[in-house]
């Protein structure tokens, strides 16, 4: 320690107050040592997901095998002495303890054996996942039930010979109380807990699958989590904050891909009020434009009646939100979003539309609830189904509730161990300088502060100090960072929603990518960016998801030299056609980032009784010169500043700048 030390007044009433914790030069010496002892561990392992988009079945078995983090330790410690079989039936059981378990003890002629050999395999996968925390860290992840057992059996070993009965003797007990089942499961949630220090999602949440409430229930019970919001999510928040665009969009996606459950199962949407207006108003229009894109696993429970009110209840609501989404640009001019308000182009005589001075046909025609005069406004029969609807989102419990946990857990961005974290773009100029973007009439940044200032303004509409002024338009501006073009979630000329529906010449579809799509492979433009967030180190990156990459034209998920890493391969099941595969997900361990690109998951009925685990396929991105320590993160920095802290504290001590507390013997 420096002989040199200053001590000021306000150092010296900051060094009383942490006095309070550690009022003797004994206590602050022991903390010392702990947290340099901390520092020399390995880093913890963080995983990365990006647009998981509803696929709930595929999240959970990513989460539960640490995408093959698991599975890599298991063949680690037994793959010379145990056979394929019954290493993937190990891996199972570790996965999912409790379905995995009824099935072995159906079949299972020697279960006490069974149980025997199988505990004392979970304790060595456990002890070896849990190596690299601390002894405090692992009993904090401990259940109350078995935190004491589990960690006398972590810090035993049966090849020592003055502790192998001792060993034997505590899982004969267990089986002999009959909680083997209760430990198993027990284990294995730990061995999950710790395969995994911290879990980050680059957005996408919402939308497409059938099970993003799930995947939020899931989250909720989750130990350590982070999301840079994206797009879908956005779309969500913004319509719990009660934009009707956005809730117009959010019915239509669900519509659109024949998936409901979310919105009425998950969150108790009422679409009754829809279907009935539906029916009324488009049962003799054949919709063939708004038929919903059914995978192939969904054709079986998906019948022709069903189909056909889907297809009434897709177009229905599609005109609402075009109709909601004209008001909301016409009130916000600033926005410069006027070129969408496409009603207005329509020659509803002649069935055409003029775009960019060229007059196109219209795939149909009918359109019962458009005035020609006065094409954007809202029936009186529309208007009170829009009321039954935002009623229906505002009443939602659970759907505040999840709400509330991406707000608390989540940002437009984030820095963590030197990785730059964000959903989709950056704006950008076309020389690749940071674009400034208007988020509010007179109110231009970019970069940095333009994600900062996008996530304040997301979270007005949630707070109670807001005026009303400033909480109606950041509502209204969910509807921007939606489509916008400058949107830091979208980034694309236009969202060309109604071009798909209505107009059949594809040239019309296009959406040009923002500048930031065209540049990302450049490194000196991805180097600019992370200067201008201010991400240091040597080995710095920038990671997001969005735009699924196209691993089967051959497109390559890491750009710009190494230093950007796309992880969105695909999730959703509308997208592996596409992709040709299902989806990227990216670990960071202490020797480096693992990039790992899955097939299609089956279902969580075959992971358990076949043991077919999700097929991988792993890449190594970057190795690390050395394994890193906790000193080398984000956290280590923090606890190297601790220690300087106390370092003062016990120079404060020594010198008489601060009396001891010497207890009581």
């Amino acid at each position: 320690m420096a002989n040199n030390i200053k001590i000021s007044a306000l150092d010296l009433k900051y060094l009383q107050l942490l006095a309070q914790s550690f009022p003797n030069i004994p206590e602050a010496s022991t903390e010392i040592i702990n947290l340099q002892a901390i520092l020399n561990l390995p880093k913890g392992t963080e995983h990365f997901l990006a647009d998981v988009h509803g696929e709930y079945e595929a999240f959970q078995h990513i989460l539960k095998n640490a995408s093959g983090n698991i599975q890599r330790k298991v063949y680690e410690l037994f793959g010379n002495t145990m056979r394929e079989a019954d290493l993937k039936e190990l891996c199972t059981l570790i996965y999912y303890p409790d379905q995995k378990l009824e099935l072995i003890k159906a079949s299972e002629s020697n279960i006490d054996d069974w149980y025997h050999i199988t505990i004392h395999q979970l304790v060595s996968v456990c002890r070896l996942v849990s190596s690299k925390y601390t002894h405090s860290k692992v009993r904090k992840a401990l259940p109350k039930d078995f935190s004491y057992i589990i960690q006398e059996l972590l810090h035993e070993r049966t090849d020592d010979a003055n502790k192998t009965d001792y060993v034997n003797v505590i899982i004969d007990t267990i089986i002999t109380t009959g909680r083997a089942d209760d430990f198993i499961i027990a284990i294995s949630n730990v061995i999950q807990r710790l395969s995994i220090d911290q879990l980050h999602i680059l957005g996408d949440i919402y939308d497409r699958g059938p099970g993003a409430h799930i995947i939020m229930d899931t989250l909720s019970q989750y130990h350590s989590w982070d999301i840079q919001w994206g797009n879908h999510d956005i779309l969500w928040m913004g319509a719990l904050a009660g934009n009707r665009a956005c809730q117009c969009n959010v019915i239509r996606l669900s519509l659109r891909y024949a998936n409901l459950t979310t919105l009425e199962e998950g969150y108790g949407i009422n679409l009754v009020p829809l279907a009935t207006f539906a029916m009324e108003i488009y049962g003799d229009d054949p919709c063939e434009e708004f038929q919903p894109k059914i995978a192939s696993a969904d054709s079986a429970r998906i019948d022709q009646k069903t189909s056909r009110l889907t297809a009434l209840m897709h177009k229905a609501i599609t005109i609402i939100q075009f109709k909601e989404e004209a008001a909301i640009i016409k009130r916000n001019p600033s926005w410069k979003m006027k070129n969408r308000l496409l009603f207005h182009n329509i020659d509803y005589d002649k069935g055409t539309i003029t775009l960019d001075g060229k007059e196109y046909p219209l795939k149909s025609n009918s359109f019962p609830t458009i005035d020609p005069n006065h094409p954007d406004r809202l029936t009186p029969e529309e208007k009170q189904l829009m009321d039954k609807l935002n009623h229906s989102f505002q009443v939602s419990e659970k759907l505040h509730k999840h709400i509330n946990m991406i707000l608390r857990h989540g940002c437009m961005y984030a820095i963590f161990n030197n990785n730059l974290l964000f959903h989709a773009s950056i704006p950008l100029n076309a020389d690749g300088s940071l674009k400034e973007v208007e988020i509010a009439p007179g109110i231009k940044c970019s970069g940095k502060d333009l994600l900062y200032n996008i996530g304040m303004l997301i979270r007005t509409p949630f707070q109670t100090d807001s005026s009303e002024e400033e909480r109606k338009y950041a509502t209204d501006y969910f509807l921007y960072l939606w489509c916008g073009p400058d949107s830091p979630l979208f980034d694309k000329s236009k969202m060309a929603t109604f071009e798909r529906y209505f107009i059949a010449d594809k040239a019309t579809h296009n959406e040009e990518k923002g500048n930031y799509f065209k540049l990302r492979d450049n490194e000196q433009i991805v180097d600019n960016i992370m200067d201008a967030f201010e991400v240091t180190g040597a080995n710095r990156h920038i990671i997001n998801g969005h735009v699924p990459v196209h691993v089967c034209n051959g497109e390559n998920p890491i750009k710009a030299n190494g230093k950007l890493m796309v992880i969105d391969g695909g999730f959703s099941q509308a997208y592996h056609k596409e992709t040709g595969i299902a989806g990227y997900t990216l670990v960071y361990h202490s020797r480096g980032f693992v990039l790992v690109q899955h097939e299609p998951f089956t279902s969580t009925l075959d992971a358990i009784q076949k043991c077919n685990d999700i097929k991988s396929t792993t890449q190594i991105v970057e190795m690390s010169a050395h394994r890193m320590r906790v000193a080398d993160t984000d956290i280590g920095h923090e606890l190297g500043k601790q220690i300087k802290d106390l370092e003062r504290l016990l120079y404060a001590y020594r010198h008489g700048y601060i009396k001891e507390v010497i207890p009581n013997k």
